[in-house]
């Protein structure tokens, strides 16, 4: 299954990041990928290296896994879980590029906070505001049901923790000072990850 997982691991970065950058530039002339401003914080720059290091530590964790470096745990190590997780795994690579293709040519990796794209808000923007990042967390999930060993769990928890301080450090005040009251009535009606939760209640002043 570890093969599997790396299999997954590949087109999920291919789909993600290599087609999706490439229907971006098509589609705009740009990549629509940025880096992360000069003026970030400490913890912006934290939230940006940990999401980078949680992708080194996803496409480790197989790699480990099949050279025996790293035994799956024990408790985990059954078929059915293994399946589950190739399940998940697929399901949310679809999704995640689905989304991705949903958000048009305002799909940004990063920010740019002199840049303004459009408000997406329809299609499964209107279930949750970060179904990409919502998609990302079943995919890696995912992974560590079929290579269930430590450095795969600790792929997920990294991970969930870049996407809250992205989203709730870089993200949404960028997009509170983009798009005024418009980003803070639908966040206050919106879930951030999950439909219902995580929604914002103070509108900018």
């Amino acid at each position: 299954m570890a093969t599997a997982a790396l299999v997954l691991y590949g087109v999920s970065l291919t789909l993600t990041f290599g087609v999706r950058i490439a229907v971006q530039l098509c589609r705009t002339g740009s990549t629509g990928v940025h880096g992360l401003p000069r003026d970030s914080s400490a913890l912006e720059r934290f939230a940006g290296v940990l999401f980078v290091t949680s992708l080194a530590m996803g496409g480790a964790a197989p790699v480990l896994a099949l050279l025996g470096v790293l035994e799956p745990i024990p408790a985990l190590d059954h078929t059915f879980v293994n399946v589950i997780g190739l399940v998940l795994g697929i399901g949310g690579i679809a999704l995640t590029f689905g989304a991705q293709l949903a958000m048009g040519d305002a799909w940004r990796i990063g920010v740019d906070p002199e840049e303004r794209t459009e408000l997406v808000t329809d299609g499964p923007f209107g279930l949750v505001r970060n179904p990409i990042y919502s998609a990302m967390i079943p995919t890696v999930f995912g992974l560590v049901l079929m290579v269930p060993n430590v450095l795969a769990i600790a792929t997920i928890v990294c991970l969930v923790i870049a996407l809250e301080l992205q989203v709730r450090l870089v993200e949404e005040p960028y997009l509170l000072r983009t798009h005024g009251k418009a980003y803070a009535e639908y966040a206050a009606s919106v879930g951030r990850f999950v439909p219902g939760m995580g929604r914002l209640h103070a509108l900018p002043k």
